[in-house]
């Protein structure tokens, strides 16, 4: 999204210039660093931040200011926050999360109190298909989600997921995926992972376009014989990161 800016002039004559595409992605790591080091954040979600580098993963998805942006499984927020600082004021992001979260004890308090303080979210609850959102959206994210939808049931499970993005997402939106990397010959449904390519193969079947795919957050230290949780990780299991376009 193009960004301008007013330059009022003592004589009150007013211009207005373009901001540069490096300018403001300056400008959105600025606001983004800010929103991480907030008091408000509790140690948990500190303790991901350097592995999970949002500013990078967010700038190769091209996630811009003034954006809509879905979140698919928002569970507790983590990138809930880090999206709401890289949409900036102007921006929006709906943070979605299925039925079955809404009955955990203290969840929709916890999510009324972050979504509140931090002004620019819209929880959606229940299937993305019935938020009556479609065409609206100009980026998606999901992180570390589609491993449990594809391991529970295949590409019948998955799809709906991916389809609803699909149709939430105006031409040209991009739709970014995220989850722990499963190689060939490992049981990767009890590992919590799964293969890049069967991503891949269901967002073409979709109807995306795979621009690219980004190694940020892959880790050579994981040989992927281990779940994705094991404490020896420490957070930090090898992950793909996909880029991909509703043409």
């Amino acid at each position: 999204m193009r960004r301008f800016q007013t330059l009022m002039f003592a004589a009150g004559a007013a211009l207005t210039v373009m901001t540069t595409p490096a300018a403001a992605q300056d400008e959105q790591s600025e606001r983004m660093r800010a929103a991480l080091a907030a008091p408000e954040r509790s140690d948990a979600d500190r303790a991901r931040d350097a592995v999970r580098r949002p500013i990078e993963v967010v700038q190769f998805l091209g996630i811009s200011d003034g954006d809509n942006v879905l979140e698919l499984v928002a569970a507790g927020g983590w990138y809930t926050q880090a999206l709401s600082a890289a949409v900036g004021p102007e921006g929006r992001v709906y943070a979605q999360n299925p039925a079955f979260f809404l009955g955990r004890e203290g969840f929709l308090e916890q999510e009324a109190e972050l979504h509140t303080r931090l002004g620019n979210v819209t929880p959606v609850h229940g299937e993305v298909s019935e938020a009556d959102i479609d065409g609206q959206m100009d980026a998606a994210i999901t992180a570390l989600n589609l491993h449990d939808m594809y391991n529970g049931g295949g590409e019948q499970a998955a799809m709906p997921l991916i389809s609803s993005t699909f149709a939430a997402l105006r031409s040209g939106g991009v739709f970014g995926v995220i989850d722990h990397r499963g190689i060939a010959g490992q049981p990767n449904g009890d590992y919590h992972r799964m293969q890049e390519s069967a991503a891949i193969d269901l967002l073409e079947q979709a109807g995306f376009v795979v621009e690219a795919t980004s190694d940020i957050l892959a880790n050579p230290d994981d040989d992927h014989m281990r779940g994705a949780g094991d404490p020896s990780l420490g957070r930090n299991s090898d992950r793909f990161l996909i880029r991909a376009r509703k043409p």
